[in-house]
């Protein structure tokens, strides 16, 4: 019981300066293929050739690769010459899942072009039996990493699949 005790210890004061200052994690075990062709399911469609724009409302589930995203309300925004989708714009409560790992928050910016998303307000990612939180997440899908920021907090079991007493 003491070395769960002091190994707990050590975590926690290994994660204590990711509290102040942010965390870098891992997410999504394997790097993205940001090629890859994006689909877009959902309820309904509003298309804007003035702005070049696309509005899919209602479940809209979108999937690149292995990646999935699911959100109520999605702003897809094309190139200039609309050949190809520049960046998503995810409100409304956001679902990211990349592997066996997931995150939510109540937004996403996915910008296809340098392969990053940024997810706001109140950030929940969850890592097989461990969860982390933040205001805060900036996913790199060219390398599998996010750094989080704005009072992240984390959430480690220790693996032994009993529950503590």
């Amino acid at each position: 019981m003491l070395t769960r005790s002091l190994v707990a210890a050590a975590l926690f004061a290994l994660a204590c300066p990711a509290l102040a200052q942010g965390a870098k994690v891992a997410f999504g075990g394997m790097s993205q293929d940001t090629s890859a062709p994006v689909e877009v399911s959902a309820d309904s469609l509003e298309v804007n050739q003035t702005d070049g724009t696309a509005l899919y409302t209602g479940n809209v589930i979108i999937g690149q690769g292995e990646m999935r995203l699911a959100a109520p309300r999605v702003l897809v925004v094309y190139s200039d010459n609309q050949d190809r989708i520049e960046r998503l714009e995810a409100t409304g409560g956001v679902t990211l899942v990349s592997g066996k790992e997931a995150a939510e928050a109540e937004r996403a910016d996915y910008n296809i072009d340098t392969g990053t998303v940024v997810m706001t307000g109140n950030v929940l990612l969850t890592q097989g039996n461990n969860a982390l939180t933040s205001e805060r997440m900036v996913v790199n899908l060219d390398d599998g990493t996010a750094q989080m920021s704005g009072r992240v907090k984390t959430v480690i079991q220790n693996g032994s699949g009993k529950e503590q007493q």
